[in-house]
């Protein structure tokens, strides 16, 4: 099982292909173009009312937001190396590699809600004002991918432990990776939108 021949090295054309299935990157377009759009607006309402947006922005965390970059892009780079393990068919490195890009979705998701419980406590919600609206609605779809995104991680690790796997199974994986890499890349954005432009 884990001696056996890269899928792609068969036939080297395979390697040209969009990878993953093409419904998927549609999904991915579609859920961009819309975060894009939330971005747009706030950059909107921010311009409108800078002071109260920078003052809002002064009481966010960037250390508990530093960390959660450092998480998910750590976690995406596992993620990368388990796609490759999985496209030599060496699905025991694949696994452990997808088990520790899981690992670091979860430490994003229990600092987030560290994050969230520190708001609380200080008495700060949606309704505090336009700042923190757009940062719990943002923030929240934001969690609500992630989530959907660790489900989509514990699916491919499990895929892993498959005898041997198809050229339909490698784009299954290539379209879970892309997903989590996307989850990544809005973050990426929402970082500095939301805690460091001044």
């Amino acid at each position: 099982m884990n001696n056996s021949p890269g899928l792609n090295s068969e036939n080297p054309k395979k390697a040209e292909r969009l990878p993953g299935e093409e419904g998927v990157w549609v999904f991915i377009l579609g859920d961009m173009v819309v975060f894009a759009l939330f971005f747009a607006v706030f950059a909107y309402y921010r311009s409108l009312d800078i002071q109260l947006y920078k003052q809002s922005q002064s009481t966010l965390n960037q250390n508990y937001a530093a960390i959660n970059t450092l998480l998910l892009l750590t976690s995406s780079w596992f993620v990368v190396l388990a796609l490759h393990e999985v496209r030599k068919n060496k699905t025991i490195m694949a696994r452990l590699f997808f088990a520790s890009g899981l690992l670091c979705g979860v430490g994003f998701a229990l600092v987030k809600i560290l994050e969230y419980r520190e708001k609380i406590q200080h008495g700060i919600t949606m309704m505090t004002n336009d700042f923190y609206m757009y940062y719990y609605i943002f923030t929240g779809i934001h969690f609500l991918h992630v989530i959907i995104g660790l489900s989509v991680l514990m699916f491919l690790l499990l895929k892993t432990k498959q005898d041997s796997l198809t050229i339909k199974d490698i784009q299954t994986f290539e379209s879970g990776a892309a997903y989590w890499h996307m989850v990544d890349l809005l973050w990426i954005v929402f970082f500095p939108l939301l805690y460091l432009v001044k």
